[in-house]
């Protein structure tokens, strides 16, 4: 298992860093960050618990015309942070 308190520094820091400008940098860091969660252990139920607490975080802030938008932004950053997971998924299905 991994640090949680770190897992969650690192996520809220790359999906704050992806917001913005959605931009392939950030992106890049979300995908990083599913290969270490892979790696080490980490849920994907603790993966989904960190992004929701996030993603609450920012809705808190987030005037109520921007919603959509951070909404659309969040998945699209949770899917690249999941990428590593289905790839893992799927190895494991091919050698079976």
């Amino acid at each position: 298992m991994t640090d949680a308190g770190a897992l969650t520094r690192d996520y809220r820091t790359a999906f704050l860093r992806y917001l913005p400008r959605r931009d392939e940098a950030a992106l890049a860091m979300g995908y990083e960050l599913g290969r270490e969660a892979v790696a080490s252990g980490t849920s994907l139920l603790e993966l989904a618990q960190i992004h929701h607490e996030i993603l609450l975080e920012v809705l808190a802030d987030t005037r109520a015309d921007e919603v959509l938008d951070v909404a659309t932004a969040a998945s699209e950053f949770l899917l690249e942070v999941l990428a590593t997971f289905d790839m893992a998924q799927r190895a494991l299905r091919d050698q079976g």
